[in-house]
């Protein structure tokens, strides 16, 4: 799979939509190894799984380094439907992780352009490179809606 393409922000939107249909906030994630190839992917399951800290970037990355047999994703990328928060910024430092692209901006919760920006403070462990705004529209869309839904 082409990091460069439009196919893995499809994928985690796919997993987004998932997410949705089980009462999860609309976020999905998947982790493309160093060559491209698709490592894994996972959408929300704070709800299921009772776990605040199921988030998709989480899972997908957990999932991942399973996969590799290492603790860290040297050289690989993140791709999520919504900029990460504080506590899956930090967590993508830790795994060092290489690329993060995302599509929605968070003004209120993310941890990447927003908010604490995380990779821009000097005690940042690792520092990925950030892609914003990947299919920025259609993603904070998907949001708008489950949260216009929930509202009623």
């Amino acid at each position: 799979m082409d990091r460069n393409s439009d196919a893995p922000m499809q994928r985690a939107l796919d997993q987004a939509r998932l997410a949705a249909g089980r009462g999860e906030v609309p976020v999905g994630a998947v982790v493309l190894g160093p060559d491209g190839a698709l490592l894994a992917e996972a959408g929300n399951r704070v709800e299921a799984d009772r776990d605040a800290s199921a988030h998709a970037e989480l899972l997908a990355m957990r999932a991942a380094a399973r996969r590799l047999g290492t603790p860290r994703l040297l050289g690989c990328t993140l791709v999520v439907t919504l900029e990460p928060c504080p506590m899956c910024a930090a967590a993508i430092s830790h795994f060092r992780v290489g690329r993060v692209m995302f599509g929605a901006y968070d003004p209120k919760g993310g941890g990447v352009e927003h908010g604490p920006r995380l990779f821009a403070q000097p005690s940042c462990l690792h520092r990925p490179e950030t892609v914003g705004g990947v299919r920025e529209r259609e993603a904070a869309a998907l949001l708008r809606g489950f949260f216009a839904a929930l509202r009623g």
